[in-house]
C-alpha cells in the first residue's frame, strides 16, 4: 500500500492519519498525529481460532516509550522501557473497553492491538489519540471488526464543557470525562468529577459523542477509500440436540434454582450438578468435542431464563426489584493497630478497606513520558480467587484490580483534604473478601469507611451503586435498568454502568456494554436510578459514621509543618545530607521532608523529638540578631587571641580576648577552653566579611561540670 494521508480539522488543531508507511506486515496499521503528539497503532490477528477458548481473546497493549518526549529512564541501572505503568494499563482498558463489544461474541481468533507513543509534545494528550488510532487500525485491517469508533475527552472549566482540553487545562478541570462513540451510539464512559451533577453530565456526555461520532465518521470515509475486504466470519455449529434436550428438561429446574436458592455458590453448584447429568445422558451418543457443549447450552438458559424473568414479570434472583438494592451492613474500626478500617458489605460482596497514613516521603514517585511527578493518595485493590470460592495460581496484580483499584481511587479524589492542610502520604487497600458483584463500589464505600474512621478530613462522604441493563432482543425498545448488580446479571445482561457520588453530585463513571452501543435514555434513566441508590447507601454509612473522627489513631505517625526561607534549606540539609541525618538521628524523628519552596514537614510518632526537631530547625534558619544573648552554647575552637563559639547552629563567631570578661584577660586559655558551654552576647556583624562579633562581659555564665 502507497502512503496516503487523511486530515481532519478539530478546533484550533488537526488531526492527520497516515496509512501505509509504517508497520505494513500487521493486518492493520496506521500513524495519528495531533500538534506534535504522534501514535503508531497496529491489529494483528491469528490465522487460527484458539483452542478451547469461549471467549474473544482480544489483547489491547498501551507501550509508552519514552523517547517519545526526548527522557532517558532515571534508575541506574534500568534505562528499558519495563511493564507499563498503572496509568498505561487503565489507557489500555480504556481502548479495550471501546473496541470489544464490536466483535462478533463467538469470534476466537487472537487479535492484538499494540498502541505506542512515538511523540509527545506535552500539550497533546496521548491517551485519546491512541485509542483513536487503534480504531482506525482495526476498521482498514481484515479483521472483523465493526466499527469504527472515535474516543474524545470533555472537561469543565468555569462552566464551560471543552472537547480535548490540554494536559493544563485538565489540571483545573471539574470534570475529566472520557466518551467513546460508533458513528450512531455511545459505547463506553469514563469519568472522574468534582461533584458534577447529573444534568450536567448528561449534557457533556452529548457533547462528547458528537465530537465523537464526527471522527468515527472521519474514519469511515477512510475505511472505504484503503480498507480491506472483513474475513468472513461464519458462527460455530452446535448440536441442536443438546440445547433442545437442555431446554425442554431443565427450564423449570434453573428457574426454581435462580429465585429459591439465595447464595450465588450454591447456585453454581447446583448448575453443574445439572451439567453433569446432561453429559450422562449424551455419553457415547455424541463426540467428546460436542459434549463440551453442554455447560454453554445450561449457561445459555440461565441467562435467558433471567433476561426473560427480568423483561416480561420485573422478576430478579432472589426476588428483588428493578431499583432494589441487596442489605447492605457497615462496620468500622475492626483491627486495633491499623490507622482507619471500613468492612462494607452488600449482600455477598464483602469489601474490607484499610488506610495507611504515612510522611510526605513516602509518597509514590511515577515517571513516564509526561516527566517525574508524586503520587500521595493511592488505593489498591486485591481480588482474591477466595473471594468467589476458587483456586488460583495467579499471585500478581492482575490488570482488572488496577483498574477496579483506580475507579475507587477516583472516586473519592474530590473530597481529599488540600495538601496545606493535610500534608499526610494516604494509602488505602481493599480486600475483597467475597464478591457477588459490584466489588469495586464495595471498595469504593470501604475507602470512604476507612477514612472516615483514620480521621482523615475528607470533605463528604462518596459512596457508589453499579447499574445493569437488560433488552429484548426481539424488540430493541423493551428494556429494564437494574439497580446493584449481581453476578448472573452482570454477566448475562448488557451493561455495567457505576457511578460514585456524594449526595451533592457525582465523583466518577465507568460505563462498559456489550452491545454495539446505548440509547441516550438510557443514559439519563441510569444516572437518575444510581442517584437514588447511591443516597440510601449513603444513608446506611451514616448511621454507623458520618464524619471523620476528631483525632488521628494513636498509632499513626504526627506531622510538625513549619516554612523556611528556601535559601536557608541547606543548612538543614548540610554537605551530603550531614545535617538532616544528624537532626533525625539525635531527636529520634521518623524523617525530615523539605520542599524546594521551603515547605519543611517533621514525621515523629512522638510529640516530645517533633519538638526537639523542630527547634533545631527554626535554629538552623534562623538570622543572628545583634544584641541577643545565645545561651549554653560551645566553644568550638581556641586561639591566643580568643575562641570560637557556635552561638547557633551552623554559625560561629569570634570571642575576642577582650570581651571574655570584665577584668583584664592577659592569658584566655584560663578563662576558655574548647567543648566550654558559655552564654555570649551577638555584639556585631562585620558586613564586608560576614563574620560575627561576640562578647562575654557582664552576662552570667553557666556553672562548669
Amino acid at each position: 500500500m502507497e502512503s496516503q494521508k487523511f486530515s481532519l480539522p478539530l478546533g484550533n488543531t488537526e488531526l492527520t492519519v497516515e496509512v501505509g508507511k509504517l508497520a505494513q506486515l500487521a493486518n492493520g496499521s496506521c500513524t495519528v498525529q495531533i500538534g506534535d503528539t504522534v501514535i503508531l497503532a497496529t491489529a494483528t490477528m491469528s490465522k487460527e481460532a484458539r483452542s478451547g477458548v469461549n471467549f474473544l481473546p482480544l489483547m489491547v497493549n498501551y507501550q509508552e516509550k519514552l523517547y517519545a518526549s526526548g527522557t532517558i529512564k532515571g534508575s541506574r541501572f534500568v534505562k528499558r522501557e519495563t511493564r507499563p505503568s498503572d496509568d498505561k494499563i487503565l489507557m489500555a482498558r480504556v481502548a479495550d473497553r471501546t473496541y470489544r463489544p464490536l466483535f462478533p461474541k463467538y469470534f476466537r481468533r487472537d487479535i492484538q492491538v499494540m498502541l505506542t507513543t512515538m511523540s509527545y509534545d506535552r500539550e497533546n494528550e496521548h491517551d485519546m489519540i491512541a485509542t483513536i488510532a487503534g480504531s482506525i487500525a482495526l476498521s482498514i485491517s481484515d479483521i472483523p471488526f465493526e466499527g469504527p469508533t472515535a474516543t474524545v475527552r470533555v472537561g469543565l472549566l468555569n462552566g464551560e464543557l471543552i472537547i480535548n482540553p490540554t494536559k493544563e487545562q485538565r489540571e483545573t478541570s471539574d470534570l475529566d470525562l472520557i466518551v467513546s462513540a460508533s458513528p450512531s451510539t455511545i459505547i463506553m464512559i469514563e469519568a472522574g468529577a468534582n461533584e458534577v451533577s447529573e444534568d450536567k453530565m448528561i449534557e457533556a456526555i452529548a457533547k462528547g459523542k458528537e465530537a465523537a461520532q464526527k471522527i468515527a465518521n472521519f474514519i469511515v470515509d477512510i475505511q472505504k477509500k484503503v480498507g480491506k475486504e472483513k474475513i468472513e466470519v461464519k458462527e460455530p455449529a452446535k448440536n441442536q440436540d443438546i440445547i433442545d434436550y437442555v431446554n425442554n428438561n431443565y427450564a423449570d429446574k434453573v428457574m426454581d434454582a435462580l429465585y429459591e436458592k439465595t447464595r450465588k455458590l450454591e447456585r453454581y453448584g447446583y448448575f453443574r450438578e445439572l451439567a453433569k447429568e446432561v453429559e450422562a445422558h449424551f455419553e457415547g451418543k455424541v463426540d467428546d468435542e460436542e459434549l463440551k457443549e453442554v455447560g454453554d447450552a445450561m449457561d445459555a438458559l440461565v441467562k435467558y431464563t433471567v433476561r426473560k424473568n427480568i423483561l416480561e414479570n420485573d422478576k430478579r434472583i432472589g426476588g428483588r426489584k428493578m431499583n432494589e438494592i441487596r442489605p447492605v451492613s457497615v462496620e468500622v474500626g475492626l483491627f486495633p493497630r491499623t490507622h482507619g478500617s471500613g468492612l462494607f458489605n452488600r449482600g455477598e460482596t464483602q469489601g474490607l478497606t484499610l488506610c495507611t497514613l504515612g510522611s510526605p516521603g513516602a509518597a509514590q514517585i511515577l515517571e513516564g513520558i509526561e516527566g517525574e511527578s508524586k503520587k500521595s493518595y493511592m488505593h489498591h485493590y486485591n481480588f482474591p480467587p477466595f473471594s468467589v470460592g476458587e483456586t488460583s495460581n495467579r499471585l500478581f496484580t492482575g490488570n482488572r484490580e488496577v483498574g477496579h483499584g483506580a475507579l475507587a481511587e477516583r472516586a473519592l479524589v474530590p473530597v481529599l483534604p488540600n495538601k496545606e492542610d493535610f500534608p499526610y502520604t494516604i494509602r488505602l487497600v481493599t480486600e475483597i473478601l467475597a464478591s457477588n458483584g459490584s466489588s469495586s463500589m464495595a471498595a469504593t464505600c470501604g475507602s470512604t469507611l476507612a477514612l472516615m474512621d483514620a480521621g482523615v478530613p475528607i470533605k463528604k462522604p462518596v459512596a457508589g451503586i453499579a447499574m445493569g441493563l437488560m433488552t429484548s432482543y426481539e424488540d430493541p425498545k423493551l428494556y429494564k435498568i437494574l439497580t446493584d448488580l449481581q453476578d448472573e446479571e452482570d454477566m448475562g445482561g448488557d451493561m455495567d454502568f457505576k457511578v460514585t457520588g456524594t449526595k451533592d453530585g457525582i465523583t466518577a463513571i465507568q460505563m462498559d456494554t456489550k452491545l454495539k452501543g446505548l440509547a441516550d435514555n438510557i443514559f439519563v434513566e441510569g444516572l437518575e436510578q444510581a442517584r437514588k441508590g447511591r443516597l440510601f447507601i449513603l444513608d446506611e454509612m451514616n448511621k454507623v459514621i458520618s464524619a471523620p473522627r476528631e483525632k488521628l489513631s494513636e498509632y499513626a505517625p504526627q506531622l510538625i509543618s513549619l516554612m523556611v526561607n528556601p535559601d536557608k534549606i541547606r543548612f538543614i540539609i548540610g554537605p551530603g545530607g550531614e545535617m538532616i541525618n544528624k537532626i533525625i538521628e539525635e531527636t529520634g524523628v521518623t524523617s525530615i521532608d523539605i520542599e524546594d519552596d521551603g515547605g519543611v514537614v517533621i514525621t515523629t510518632l512522638g510529640a516530645e523529638p517533633g519538638e526537639k526537631a523542630k527547634v533545631w530547625i527554626e535554629n538552623l534558619c534562623a538570622n543572628p540578631e545583634v544584641g541577643k544573648v545565645y545561651e549554653n552554647v560551645k566553644i568550638t575552637k581556641m586561639f591566643d587571641f580568643g575562641g570560637l563559639v557556635e552561638f547557633m547552629p551552623g554559625k560561629e563567631g569570634m570571642i575576642h580576648v577582650s570581651e571574655v570578661a570584665d577584668e583584664y584577660v592577659e592569658d584566655v586559655s584560663k578563662f576558655l577552653k574548647e567543648g566550654q558551654i558559655v552564654n555570649t552576647k551577638l555584639l556585631a556583624i562585620d558586613e564586608r566579611s560576614g563574620k560575627f562579633k561576640m562578647s562575654m562581659k557582664g552576662i552570667k555564665q553557666p556553672e562548669q561540670k
